[in-house]
C-alpha cells in the first residue's frame, strides 16, 4: 500500500518508482467522495512523509499532486512537535528541503547523522557511506587546490583588474583546449567560449542601463536578467569534460536552451530576486525586478513574491518533465542542469547565501570540504 510505513530507503525509492510509472491518478484512492484526502491519512506520518517527497516530482497537469504537497505539508507541519527523534529529525528537514531539491552531498552528510541513531541500522553499510565520503571529500579538496590558483598569482596585481581578468579567463580556456585535445575533444570548448561571450554581452547591457540611468520594463529586464544569471554558461561548461557520454549532439542541444535549462535559469534569477529585497540585501547600484514588477503592474509587495514563486514552482515542473523517459539526453547530462536548480534551493532559501556568505553557507561548506566523517 502507498502510504503505508516504508522502513528503508529502498522501498522509498520502489515508492517513487511506482508514482512515475503508475501516474498520478493511483492517488484519487486516496480520496474522500468530497475530492480531498481522507483525514484517516493524516495518522500515518511515515506515509505522509514519503507522499510528501514523492509529490515534489509532479510537472505540469498534475492538480492531485499539488493537493497531495498543501495536504502532507500542513499536516507534516502540525505533527513534527509530537514525534520522536529520529523521525522527527526526518519530517523537520524534509519540510525545509525536500530531497528532491537538496543537493545529494549534502543530503547525504544530513542522513549519515541521523541514520546511525537508528537502532535498527546497517553496522557495515554505514561505515562504508562514511568512508565513502570521506574520499571523495579528498578528491573535492585536490579540485578545490588547483580552482584556487588561479586567482592567488593576481591578488597582488589587481589595479589592472580587467587586463588581468581577461587574460586569465583566456587561459583557462586554453588550458581547457589543451587538455581536451588530448582524446579530440576540443570541439567543446567552443561552446563554452560562445555561452561566455554571450554572457559578457548581457551583463554589458545591465551596465549601460545604470549608467543611462535607464528602467526598462519588466519583460526586457528579465530576458536580460535570466541570461545574467550564468545558469546557461555553467551548464554548457559543466559538460565540457564529461567524457564519452556527452557527444556534439548535446552540446548543439544545449546551445539551443531547451526548456530544463531555461527553468533552472528562471529559477536563479527568481529565487534571487525574491531572497534579496525579502532580505534587503541587494547592492545600491544593482536593479530590483520586485520593485521593477511592483510599480509596472501596480501591485504589492507580497503579491509580486508570490508571482514570483508561481515562476519557480512552473520552473520545477519543466525541470521534472526533462527527466520522464523517453528523456532528450542521458541523465547524467540532465542531473547536472538538475543540480543547478538545487544549488538556488540551497543557498536562497533564507537569504541571498551567495552574495553575503554567513552562518549557513559557511556551515555547508565546511561539512562538505573540511570537516571529515568521525568513523
Amino acid at each position: 500500500m502507498i502510504v503505508a510505513p516504508m522502513a528503508n530507503s529502498t522501498q522509498k525509492l520502489t515508492f517513487i518508482d511506482s508514482v512515475q510509472r503508475l501516474g498520478v491518478k493511483v492517488f484519487n484512492k486516496f480520496k474522500d467522495e468530497q475530492g480531498d484526502f481522507k483525514s484517516s491519512l493524516t495518522s500515518d506520518v511515515r506515509g505522509l512523509l514519503e507522499l510528501y517527497e514523492a509529490s515534489y516530482l509532479r510537472v505540469h497537469g498534475e492538480d492531485i499532486l499539488d493537493e497531495a504537497i498543501s495536504f502532507t505539508t500542513d499536516h507534516l507541519t502540525l505533527a513534527v512537535a509530537t514525534l520522536e527523534y529520529p523521525l522527527s529529525e526526518h519530517v523537520s528537514h524534509a519540510l525545509k528541503k525536500s530531497i528532491r531539491r537538496g543537493l545529494p552531498r549534502i543530503e547525504a552528510r544530513h542522513y549519515l547523522s541521523v541514520y546511525q541513531d537508528i537502532e535498527s541500522h546497517n553496522t557495515a553499510l554505514l561505515e562504508f557511506a562514511k568512508i565513502d565520503f570521506n574520499m571523495l571529500q579528498l578528491l573535492h579538496r585536490k579540485e578545490l587546490s588547483e580552482i584556487c590558483r588561479w586567482d592567488i598569482k593576481c591578488i597582488d596585481q589587481l589595479p589592472e583588474y580587467m587586463k588581468l581578468s581577461y587574460k586569465a579567463l583566456l587561459d583557462v580556456y586554453e588550458e581547457m583546449e589543451q587538455l581536451m585535445a588530448e582524446d579530440g575533444r576540443q570541439y567543446r570548448v567552443e561552446y563554452a567560449k560562445n555561452i561566455m561571450i554571450q554572457l559578457a554581452q548581457a551583463f554589458l547591457m545591465e551596465a549601460k542601463w545604470t549608467l543611462q540611468n535607464h528602467k526598462p520594463s519588466f519583460e526586457e529586464f528579465k530576458a536580460t536578467a535570466l541570461q545574467t544569471t550564468g545558469y546557461a554558461m555553467l551548464a554548457i561548461t559543466a559538460l565540457v569534460g564529461m567524457g564519452d557520454i556527452v557527444t556534439p549532439e548535446t552540446f548543439t542541444w544545449a546551445a539551443n536552451n531547451p526548456k530544463i535549462i531555461q527553468a533552472s535559469t528562471i529559477i536563479c534569477r527568481f529565487m534571487d530576486d525574491v531572497a534579496e529585497h525579502k532580505f534587503k540585501q541587494r547592492r545600491e547600484d544593482d536593479f530590483s525586478r520586485i520593485e521593477c514588477y511592483m510599480e509596472e503592474y501596480g501591485v504589492m509587495v507580497q503579491e509580486a513574491y508570490n508571482v514570483f514563486y508561481k515562476h519557480i514552482e512552473s520552473a520545477w515542473k519543466d525541470v521534472n518533465k526533462g527527466f520522464l523517459k523517453p528523456t532528450e539526453m542521458p541523465i547524467e547530462v540532465l542531473n547536472r542542469i538538475l543540480n543547478l536548480a538545487r544549488v538556488m534551493n540551497v543557498l536562497y532559501s533564507e537569504g541571498d547565501g551567495y552574495t553575503y556568505v554567513g552562518k549557513a553557507t559557511k556551515g555547508i561548506i565546511s561539512i562538505l570540504l573540511i570537516e571529515p566523517v568521525t568513523l
